[in-house]
């Protein structure tokens, strides 16, 4: 284990495309800071894991370079694009999986997907809705209506939705909470798919031994800054735990 005193900002190389970028990204709840200046740029196939205590700002920071939420002061860009609210094209570059999962209850699994993949204009909805049920296991769940599907299956529909589109930046919330084995499994599969190379993944999670798995970057956010960050390759599981506790409590000032 390497120990890092302070956190290492290291940008993508200068061969390889950058698909996301923040700068002094800033997210305020009256005179509470959920993120604190964050600064981060990935690249093509990079898979940053975050890991962090509750009430770090995570989900606030995956929503800002989302779209989802405007920052209080700094930039997202994707491609090279800022964030335009407006654009449905920037949005088109990304999907999200969040714990609201943004499914329809009263809707089947692949009327869901037919009605997102009409917002992002998607014209092979007949090959898609199909090929992406059955990645994620539901080929036979696709006439059911959401609200009779297990949390289990609603996550993955939710994971076919949020990647329906291809899009360049994938953010994942949490996406193992709740799962079951059979859809953990599932889940692992599709991500390990994801991190083949022409996408780029920023997931945050409380599940070490998942969030460390696929990951080629690594950070730990705390109070709304990004506390510690490197690369995977320089992180030993063993001892992991120990470490992130150690940067936990620094940052939280109890040591």
């Amino acid at each position: 284990m390497i120990l890092v005193t302070e956190p290492a900002r290291a940008a993508p190389a200068a061969s390889v495309e950058t698909v996301v970028e923040a700068r002094g990204l800033v997210k305020e709840y009256g005179a509470v800071v959920a993120v604190d200046g964050i600064d981060l740029a990935l690249g093509r196939g990079e898979f940053l894991t975050i890991f962090g205590p509750n009430g770090a700002g995570k989900s606030s920071l995956l929503k800002m370079l989302a779209g989802a939420m405007r920052a209080t002061r700094g930039t997202v860009s994707i491609g090279g694009v800022p964030l335009d609210f407006s654009d449905g094209e920037w949005r088109r570059r990304v999907g999200m999986l969040s714990h609201q999962g943004f499914l329809y209850p009263q809707l089947t699994a692949e009327e869901n997907l037919r009605f997102y993949g009409k917002l992002f204009g998607l014209d092979d909805l007949d090959r898609r809705i199909p090929a992406r049920l059955e990645r994620v296991g539901l080929a036979d769940r696709a006439r059911s209506a959401v609200h009779g599907l297990s949390h289990g299956m609603r996550q993955r529909l939710a994971l076919a939705r949020a990647l329906l589109h291809d899009p360049d930046l994938v953010l994942l919330d949490e996406p193992y909470t709740g799962l079951d084995p059979a859809a953990a499994t599932v889940l692992r599969e599709v991500l390990r798919e994801l991190r083949s190379g022409r996408r780029t993944v920023v997931m945050v999670t409380h599940n070490l031994t998942e969030g460390l798995a696929l990951a080629t970057r690594v950070a730990i956010q705390v109070r709304g800054r990004l506390a510690w960050e490197g690369a995977r390759a320089d992180v030993e599981e063993v001892g992991f735990e120990r470490f992130y506790h150690e940067v936990v409590d620094e940052g939280l000032g109890r040591r």
